[in-house]
């Protein structure tokens, strides 16, 4: 498991491409039969990934957590962005379709990760938060998540938001998570920008088309930098960073946080008109 540690606004506003691209970028996520986690010190948040084709891949547990098994002290979610594939929870076994999430609860000791078939495998993305409190492990389909239509064609921005686990939905110690889908002939995400001190936020961008990009805008409002990311790849974004994006084409993004609350709607405004 990668380690990162934090970096205060006035380091990250001197840093290089390169820089900036070690510190808050998370490249090759989806690795075949391969768990592949980062521990970022914003939150203690873990970001992960596998693509299970041709086993079973269990979650070990980690020694830098000093835990007895990995959800000892943490919860996750788990949205498959995939084929169809199978996460079993300490013996329950939990089918998802593509954008079905799966909530992991404290204290599950097994979890493994696997595909109904190799042509066409499974994609999950983890996300993983210290836990005080047990909830129950919980499925939700994107159907249950109620999605919501927002934005505009004519401001390239139309988009479906389903949420899954937050104070209406799924319910969790700490973790926020759910993910947005951007129409045909749109492009832009998360306008207008904010940011919200008392959480920090992972993005991580899918279906994006091969051969194009995305532009994720990061930094404060008045500093800003961006990282030039590629489908399939997650961005750390600091408590204190605005964060949006752009794409060459439309693609879809799952965000999930952790902090101090969880409310959906906690958030610092950042007005385009100011940003510099």
């Amino acid at each position: 498991m990668e380690i990162r540690y934090e970096h205060s606004p006035q380091e990250t506003k001197g840093m290089t491409t390169e820089q900036l691209r070690e510190s808050f970028l998370v490249e090759d996520l989806m690795k075949a039969d391969r768990l592949t986690l980062v521990y970022s010190f914003y939150d203690r948040l873990i970001v992960g990934g596998v693509k299970p084709v041709t086993k079973a891949v269990p979650l070990k547990n980690e020694e830098e957590l000093k835990a007895g098994f990995f959800l000892q002290r943490r919860e996750m979610g788990v949205i498959n962005v995939g084929g169809k594939g199978t996460i079993t929870v300490d013996g329950q076994k939990f089918s998802l379709d593509k954008l079905d999430c799966l909530y992991i609860g404290r204290g599950s000791k097994k979890v493994s990760f696997s595909s109904s078939g190799k042509k066409d495998p499974a994609v999950f993305y983890i996300l993983s938060a210290p836990a005080h409190q047990d909830y129950p492990t919980t499925k939700y389909t994107k159907e249950q998540a109620a999605p919501v239509t927002l934005g505009d064609i004519a401001t390239s921005n139309k988009r479906t938001i389903y949420k899954y686990i937050h104070e209406e939905g799924i319910q969790s110690c700490q973790l926020v998570m759910g993910l947005t889908v951007l129409e045909t002939g749109s492009v832009w995400n998360s306008v207008p920008p904010h940011t919200h001190t008392r959480r920090t936020e992972i993005y991580f961008y899918f279906d994006l088309p091969e051969e194009q990009r995305l532009f994720h805008m990061m930094g404060q409002p008045q500093q800003t930098r961006h990282i030039i990311m590629k489908n399939q790849e997650a961005v750390i974004s600091p408590p204190w960073s605005m964060h949006f994006g752009c794409g060459t084409s439309n693609y879809g993004f799952i965000w999930g946080m952790a902090g101090e609350n969880k409310q959906y709607t906690d958030m610092d405004p950042a007005p385009i008109a100011t940003l510099l």
